[in-house]
């Protein structure tokens, strides 16, 4: 069917900014530590978690426990987007001055614009709003147990309780290492930077979060991208009013600044995934459309189990993903790979 277009609106999509502290970091290392169920996949090894704990005071010790038991890094993450915090001790003036309602107010989650107002009332002590919140997120592992202790507990005990982990882990991890992180941290804000001016919005959050693909929503204008070095290799996602953030893992060449050669990962292995024949006329036919593993057995005339190796292959690099049983080709990842070659062969 022919459309008469009498539009010059083009889709909306939103920006893309990149923030960097240390007060991040502090945040994330306490969620990092506290979550026993992923701690075993991070990038650093078991035995180094254990040695940091071994260090750790027991006052922090039991902040962390406390933690671990209400998920409290969750409020730390919502407080720290409230402003632009200058330093550490900004941040907890701020904590000691804003009021108790709107204290427990940001630390709900916010679930979208349409549950501002039982997020308002919960925070006021609405037990039915609260429970329609809880209703609203019982698919999320933790949200409705969180929000019921967010909404209950003594709200004293709670300031208290983030400005003592906050503070204690700020002092005992952060501050031994504050000059390495700091220029880690920075150096990858930087690269994100020079790679935003290069690339459209969506491919930029590809490229930066290697591989996560994030379509326009109505209700979001910004995309937030905040570099992480505790918690490699993952991502970490979150929403704020009007902003999707993505607290991402920095790049290799960030931390090893000295190896002025040493490419970023997915680099490496985009070029590696690409560097065959099979996987090439993969990528070829999965840009005419998406396909089953059936259909690319049957188009390629070769077998299930090597067609079915090549595919995992490409999907390690982040070029192709499954969505609804079948194959896609992330084309952002593939439009993005000569800018990312051209930055590389640029640096240093």
């Amino acid at each position: 069917m022919d459309v008469l277009h009498t539009t010059s609106r083009k889709r909306e999509t939103y920006e893309v900014r990149i923030e960097a502290s240390l007060l991040w970091e502090c945040a994330l290392g306490i969620a990092a530590i506290t979550n026993t169920r992923l701690i075993d996949t991070l990038e650093k090894p078991k035995e180094s978690w254990d040695k940091l704990k071994k260090s750790l005071s027991e006052p922090l010790i039991e902040n962390l426990k406390y933690v671990e038991k209400h998920n409290t890094w969750k409020s730390l993450l919502l407080l720290l987007h409230q402003k632009d915090f200058r330093d550490f001790s900004d941040f907890i003036t701020f904590l000691d001055g804003v009021d108790d309602q709107k204290l427990r107010f940001v630390c709900i989650p916010y679930i979208g614009m349409k549950f501002q107002e039982l997020r308002t009332h919960a925070s006021k002590g609405d037990e039915s709003s609260r429970n329609r919140l809880k209703k609203q997120t019982k698919d999320n592992p933790y949200f409705p147990g969180y929000i019921e202790f967010i909404c209950t507990t003594n709200i004293k005990n709670l300031r208290d309780h983030l400005k003592s982990v906050m503070t204690r882990w700020y002092q005992e991890v952060i501050i031994p290492q504050q000059q390495a992180l700091f220029q880690i941290l920075t150096r990858d804000k930087e690269s994100k930077e020079k790679m935003n001016e290069k690339l459209k919005p969506e491919a930029m959050v590809e490229w930066a979060t290697g591989g996560i693909t994030y379509l326009p929503e109505p209700s979001v204008h910004t995309v937030l991208l905040i570099p992480q070095s505790i918690y490699r290799p993952w991502n970490v996602e979150g929403d704020v009013e009007g902003v999707k953030v993505f607290y991402y893992p920095v790049a290799n060449e960030s931390i090893y600044p000295d190896d002025k050669d040493m490419p970023s990962y997915f680099l490496v292995q985009k070029h590696k995934a690409l560097g065959d024949e099979a996987r090439l006329r993969m990528v070829k036919l999965l840009k005419g459309s998406d396909r089953t593993l059936q259909e690319i057995t049957n188009e390629l005339n070769m077998g299930k189990s090597t067609v079915h190796h090549h595919l995992k292959i490409l999907r390690s690099a982040r070029l192709v993903e499954t969505q609804d049983g079948k194959y896609r080709l992330k084309e952002n990842a593939v439009q993005s790979l000569s800018n990312e070659l051209m930055q590389y062969l640029a640096e240093g």
